[in-house]
């Protein structure tokens, strides 16, 4: 009977601080926060054509901008605020990666560079990093046979 009692009162206890979340609220601020992050990237692929790249560079330089702006929002605890009402807006874009990326980083400062920092750094990228460099790597290698024999 006791147990009773308490999965009622935690239960009771989980319905009251368990936010309670508008579906429709949510995908609006995703969609606004994540535009205004596409608009960022586009004002910087613009200014950068404006100053003479090609749209290539442009757009390399726009990735590495919108990415140092992420980590250095990160690192400011600035992006977590922004996630948090953005949700997948701002999770999804590479400015997400950066954060994941960093956000470790911090989290684990305190433990040392090697065991903190160094160990716990890709614990959320890094099997993206890792897969996407491994199928790149296994990609090159077909690309190269084909070369070779003629193919490609």
């Amino acid at each position: 009977m006791e147990s009773e009692e308490k999965k009622k009162a935690y239960n009771e206890y989980v319905e009251r601080i368990t936010p309670n979340n508008s579906l429709t609220k949510d995908m609006w601020n995703a969609f606004w926060i994540g535009g205004l992050i596409c608009v960022m990237g586009q004002i910087w692929l613009e200014l950068f054509m404006y100053f003479g790249m090609d749209k290539e560079d442009s757009a390399s330089y726009t990735t590495l901008i919108l990415i140092l702006e992420s980590a250095i929002l990160t690192g400011l605890n600035v992006y977590p605020k922004i996630a948090k009402k953005g949700g997948a807006g701002c999770l999804v874009p590479i400015t997400g990666f950066a954060n994941g990326v960093v956000s470790p980083a911090i989290e684990f400062k305190a433990e040392g560079h090697i065991f903190g920092i160094g160990a716990k750094i890709f614990t959320i990228a890094g099997p993206v990093i890792l897969y996407g460099i491994f199928s790149s790597w296994i990609v090159g290698i077909i690309y190269l046979i084909l070369k070779g024999i003629g193919i490609v």
